[in-house]
């Protein structure tokens, strides 16, 4: 096998770290990969969302594998933009000889079992031009030692315990040490089209690329037009609603929290973590979001996979977890990638998450506001699933009082947080309303009473009359922006006097051009772990809510647009902003995505209903 040259004007052969916001995702609801505007398919697991990775450049080099696709056009400028009202991405090279596009899907398969192909098509509009290709897998987080053979005349990859793996393409394929390779000359109106899935996948044929095109941007384009929301953000919003949709398991109905793992909330630094997997506390934000937008079926296929989950629990109920694998799996032990040198040498990249032994007691909040939500607008709920629910709220009953990490899995002291409170108190409200709704028993009196205690010992605990704001965690000065949900969960009103001297310091306290921190470090309470991190993208647009709620529509207005600047070329956001405004963490993160939803659908309506003129 030849030893690979690099070309010296060849895009492919860069081997700097693309930038975080500089990818665009696309997906089938199994798997999902990242795909640069370089043309690099630089982040892949498969063939599921939490598999091993079998390209994972993004955080290393392009020796941990990668799928590079692009013109040799040095000099041209590029685009990426999606098909309308789909998850098929294009980037695009403008030159001044040539123009050139790569069409970048997963086809959705007809079956939900079957396995993730990624397809790319190389499209030259206008001109000529040398095209090169090169695909190195490396499976198992690049631990493995994946060796490349041909196949007939397409590529196979095999590791030891592994998947196997085959590229297809409409051009020869050649080998280059134990990567797929192909170099050819492409003009005006030239199409070639590459295809990779499992090695024994018959459906793992290049010629089929264009009738999966078609099919692909049919589902996506007649999912699209449900939404609901006809509002003035509405590409915004359907651009959130897509990514959503694509972090939504196909077969299973859970919602991962993000595609990545190990993109770091610091540059440079430890705060590195594993999101593929289900959060309860994002997901049920994220069934909020499709119930806004008229989404009832992804939210109907979570409330299932949660009944799931808390049929699992029998009658313990403490054993709702925090967080679970898409097949349920609870126990997510987290291990170090020492192999790889992190994104921008962040380390260590972490795989599996810890967070799935702590106490966070505010999931039951944000679940049972969910199931709330999917009663009213959804499948009312089961007589097994409301003896789950009063499983669990009899037992929040004894155990409100107690001290967690709070909604950002703080890794110092378990603290008494504002946050976790709120959400306790959520739970029972929550559960008072639906079982008068429906008309389902319930320990009333007890639950009405624990709700009144919560309700009183947050106004007597977690008020500081000295300060003149609510503070994160019981005898703490500190400030969170988790505060910004108190008016959004409608435990204290949008205009109280209070509460709005508690968004004035939140403001003033933990707000930078819009950009909102979760919390500040300091000798007052301290989250465990070196360093510092970025502004948080959904606290950013639950201020932005906040503010509308407030009647402040102007300001909340004028942030919002300021906001969307952020949002990376294709309308996707990350999990934080740095200091200029660019991406870290993983991405694209869903509660970023699900908290634009909410503030766009709220401001919109506020908008509509004021006359009033902004003035600077």
């Amino acid at each position: 096998m030849a030893e690979h040259t690099p070309h010296p004007d060849d895009p492919t052969e860069q081997e700097p770290q693309n930038a975080i916001e500089n990818h665009g995702i696309i997906g089938d609801m199994r798997s999902a990969a990242l795909v640069a505007d370089t043309g690099s398919i630089d982040f892949c697991c498969w063939p599921d969302f939490d598999s091993p990775s079998i390209f994972t450049a993004l955080l290393d080099t392009p020796d941990a594998g990668i799928f590079q696709l692009a013109p040799i056009l040095p000099d041209a400028r590029r685009q990426q933009l999606y098909l309308p009202e789909t998850n098929v991405l294009m980037t695009r090279w403008i030159a001044k000889d040539a123009v050139v596009e790569v069409t970048d899907l997963m086809p959705i398969a007809s079956e939900v079992d079957n396995l993730p192909r990624l397809i790319r098509r190389i499209h030259v509009r206008h001109g000529q031009t040398a095209v090169r290709m090169r695909c190195r897998v490396r499976h198992d987080y690049s631990r493995a030692d994946t060796t490349a053979q041909m196949d007939g005349e397409d590529i196979r990859f095999d590791a030891e315990g592994q998947p196997a793996m085959r590229l297809a393409a409409t051009t020869q394929l050649t080998l280059e040490g134990h990567a797929a390779a192909a170099e050819f000359e492409m003009k005006q109106g030239d199409v070639v089209e590459f295809m990779l899935g499992g090695a024994d996948d018959p459906l793992v044929k290049a010629t089929n690329c264009d009738c999966d095109l078609k099919n692909t941007v049919n589902f996506w384009q007649h999912w699209s037009r449900h939404s609901n929301y006809r509002g003035r953000w509405r590409e915004v919003v359907n651009r959130s609603a897509l990514a959503l949709k694509l972090l939504t398991s196909r077969k299973h109905g859970g919602i991962v929290a993000a595609a990545t793992f190990g993109l770091p909330e610091e540059e440079g630094g430890e705060r590195n973590w594993d999101y593929r997997y289900t959060w309860i506390r994002d997901a049920s934000f994220t069934v909020y979001a499709f119930m806004r937008l008229g989404y009832t079926e992804e939210a109907n296929a979570f409330m299932h996979w949660v009944r799931e989950r808390m049929g699992d629990c029998c009658e313990d109920a403490n054993k709702l977890g925090i967080l679970y694998a898409l097949d349920g799996r609870e126990e997510l032990p987290e291990e170090e990638l020492d192999h790889l040198s992190g994104y921008g040498g962040a380390s260590p990249v972490r795989i599996g998450n810890e967070a799935y032994k702590q106490t966070q007691l505010d999931i039951y909040g944000e679940l049972l506001d969910a199931v709330y939500l999917a009663n009213k607008y959804g499948e009312a709920i089961s007589h097994e699933g409301w003896k789950h629910v009063t499983r669990l709220v009899n037992d929040l009953c004894e155990t409100w009082n107690s001290k967690d990490v709070g909604i950002w899995e703080m890794r110092g002291d378990d603290q008494h947080f504002l946050h976790s409170r709120l959400m306790c108190w959520v739970a029972l409200d929550r559960a008072l309303r639906l079982s008068l709704k429906r008309s389902l028993p319930a320990p009333f009196e007890r639950w009405d009473q624990a709700r009144q205690a919560i309700h009183d010992d947050i106004w007597e605990n977690f008020w500081d009359a000295d300060l003149g704001h609510f503070v994160q965690h019981k005898g703490s000065k500190n400030l969170d922006a988790s505060m910004l949900l108190m008016p959004l969960v409608r435990f204290v009103g949008a205009s109280d006097p209070k509460w709005l001297k508690t968004l004035d310091a939140i403001e003033r306290a933990l707000v930078r051009d819009g950009m909102v921190f979760r919390y500040r470090n300091d000798d007052d309470y301290h989250d465990g772990l070196g360093g510092e991190e970025g502004a948080f993208v959904a606290c950013s647009f639950w201020y932005v809510e906040c503010l509308a709620r407030a009647g402040r529509v102007e300001q909340a207005h004028l942030e919002f647009e300021q906001l969307l600047r952020y949002a990376n070329p294709l309308g996707l956001y990350a999990e934080e902003f740095d200091a200029h405004g660019h991406h870290l963490g993983n991405t694209p993160q869903a509660l970023s995505h699900l908290a634009l939803i909410s503030a766009a659908s709220f401001l919109d309506r506020k908008l509509e209903g004021s006359q009033t003129l902004w003035q600077p």
